[in-house]
Parts: C-alpha cells; sequence; structure tokens
C-alpha cells in the first residue's frame, strides 16, 4: 500500500485555481486496500475515482476518461477475482490523453509479466507476495519508466520517477523499507522463476481437479480454457526466458450454497494454511467478503465481483495430490 499510495498521489495534487474535479479511472477488481485508498482517502482529497467493472472492455474505459483524468490504474491479474486487462490497448488509451498507464502486476510477478514491456509507465509490486515467499518481510516496489508519460508532473519527475520519488515524496513522508526486510527479500528473489514455474504448474492441477468437483459452483483459473479471459492472459503471462504461456498461482472459486457453506469448507481445511496472505511457499486459503474485502461493504464487492461464498487459494509448492486431498476432505464437510 506505500508502493501504490506513493505511485499515485503524486498525479493528483490540485491545481492551484481548480476548474473541474481531478478523477482517474481504476479497474473495480483491485486489492481490497488500494479500493479502500481510491474509494475513501482520495476522495476525502477532492479525487474522484471512476470504477471500470469489466476491465477487458477497453470501450468501458473510453467512456470514463476526459481532460480532467490524471492516469489510468489496473490490476492484472486481479485479487482475488483473476481479471484481466488489454495493456497495450489501455497503454494507448492513457497516452492519447497525455497520462500514465499504472499496474499492480503483484500476482503476475516480473517472473510472468513485464507491463513496461507493453506500454505501462509505472509497475507496482508487493514484494511480500510471491517474490517474498518465505513470508519473512513485507515490503513493495515502484518501477517506472524513464520519460513516462504525463500532462501533470514537473520535467525533473518525469525523467525518472521512480527515483524522483525515492528522493522527494518518499523521504517525507517515510514509508521505508528496512535493511533487516530487503536482506530477505532479495534472498528470496533469487528462485523467484523458479518457483512462479513450480506454483503454476500446481495450480494448474489443483484448478481441473476443483472445476469437476460437486461441491464447487465455479472456478476462476486464467489457465483453464473455458476462463473467459484465457486468450487475454495467454498474451501477456509468459514465463520471462520462454514464449509459453504460464497463469501462476492464484485462483478462486465459489462453493456451492451459503455463506455458511463457505465457512464450514474453510473452516475444515487442515494442511491449506488459513489466513490473508498469498504467494507463500505453503498454500494458503481465505474468504475475501471476511477479510481482505470486508472493508469494501456489500455494494463495493458487488461492483467487485467478491460474493460471499467465493474462496480464494494461492497454491504453494507442496505435492498437489496433497493439496486436492485437503480441499476434498473439507469440500465434503459441507
Amino acid at each position: 500500500m506505500a508502493a501504490i499510495k506513493q505511485a499515485v498521489e503524486p498525479l493528483l495534487v490540485l491545481p492551484e485555481a481548480p476548474q473541474a474535479e481531478v478523477n482517474f479511472v481504476s479497474s473495480a477488481q483491485v486489492y481490497g486496500g488500494t479500493f479502500q485508498l481510491f474509494n475513501v482517502r482520495f476522495k476525502e482529497r477532492n479525487a474522484k475515482v471512476r470504477w471500470v467493472s469489466q476491465p477487458w472492455k477497453i470501450e468501458e474505459w473510453e467512456k470514463l476518461v476526459d481532460k480532467q483524468t490524471r492516469f489510468l490504474y489496473t490490476e492484472m491479474p486481479s485479487n482475488p477475482q483473476l481479471a484481466c486487462s488489454d495493456l497495450q490497448a489501455l497503454a494507448r488509451l492513457a497516452h492519447s490523453f497525455g497520462i500514465p498507464l499504472i499496474v499492480d502486476s503483484t500476482i503476475a510477478t516480473p517472473a510472468l509479466m513485464r507491463p513496461l514491456a507493453h506500454g505501462a509507465d509505472i509497475v507496482v509490486q508487493s514484494l511480500t507476495k510471491t517474490i517474498g515467499s518465505s513470508g519473512a518481510a513485507i515490503g513493495g516496489a515502484v518501477i517506472a519508466r524513464h520519460d513516462l508519460t504525463s500532462r501533470h508532473l514537473a520535467d525533473a519527475a518525469k525523467a525518472d520517477y521512480a527515483v524522483w520519488l525515492k528522493l522527494w515524496p518518499a523521504r517525507d513522508s517515510g514509508p521505508c523499507l528496512s535493511p533487516y526486510a530487503a536482506f530477505f527479500l532479495l534472498n528470496d528473489l533469487r528462485t523467484l522463476r523458479i518457483k512462479v514455474e513450480w506454483f503454476s504448474k500446481n495450480t494448474m492441477t489443483v484448478a481441473d481437479f476443483l472445476a469437476g468437483h460437486g461441491r464447487v459452483e465455479k472456478v476462476d483459473y486464467l489457465g483453464l480454457p473455458s476462463h473467459p479471459l484465457h486468450d487475454l492472459a495467454a498474451r501477456y503471462m509468459r514465463m520471462v526466458d520462454s514464449e509459453q504461456p504460464a497463469f501462476g498461482h492464484l485462483l478462486s472459486f465459489t462453493v456451492k450454497g451459503s455463506a455458511r457453506d463457505a465457512r464450514r469448507f474453510f473452516d475444515n481445511l487442515q494442511r491449506v494454511f488459513r489466513a490473508t496472505d498469498l504467494g507463500r511457499i505453503k498454500s494458503v486459503a481465505t474468504i475475501p467478503a471476511i477479510s481482505t474485502h470486508q472493508q469494501q461493504g456489500d455494494e463495493g464487492r458487488r461492483l467487485a465481483g467478491i460474493p460471499a461464498t467465493m474462496v480464494r487459494l494461492c497454491v504453494g509448492g507442496e505435492h498437489p495430490e496433497d493439496i486436492i486431498k485437503d480441499l476434498d476432505q473439507a469440500l465434503n464437510k459441507i
């Protein structure tokens, strides 16, 4: 959240004589903390978010952008819904208005997707997730292209935005990573590529199992050919040293029945770790409606497509059959 706030806040500075409401356009399918920052905190500063409920449709973005828009923001894939955007089309739209495209690619990680290569201007990344798979440290990162597109930043800021953030806004507000955390994150980063490939294969196996289970209503995993965004995701999500698509470690599924049934399943998990974290070496599950996205309220979750029966599962490095056995026994106790 420190990385997201630092990346977007300088772009929302109000003009000396504001003529119209400053706005920015964002996918509604974002991390719960991002939703709260955009929907509440920035509204307090007279910056209005305009939500896109179907971020894979470029026309949904086009109708919301105007001369007062400061940036476009998307999360790809989103957590937990796995929504995708056409990054190249979004970058063209943003640049046609002289504004930057910002992408949160935490779930994909740099091992699967490099948004700057597709036209994005700024990338934010939670280092806590996947990159820090040991779970020993918390951190975030901002990566920006040089000479990024913005009608609202000074030339010095646009020339090297990431360094400018570090030297000025971040210095003043102090969201600094400790050396201790940096040590753990750099150590975990060295094995990122092999872990993401391994996790992706495991997740595909688990997704296939869940898709055929009688107590599961729906499975959202971009690796499933039946997923409506499979082809779009395959265009952008590829292993860094390969042309082979890979779809990462995150999936979500909805349990047949009620919110109480979903909770009964969740409480009966034995091997899968029950927590709000993700991207760990061990598999982790949560119910977003009562954890990561609880603060959005019912209306916000409906906008983002997060039902009370949705379970988010991040598959780790265990043998997939062990995870499947645990899921099966918990589902059968509903």
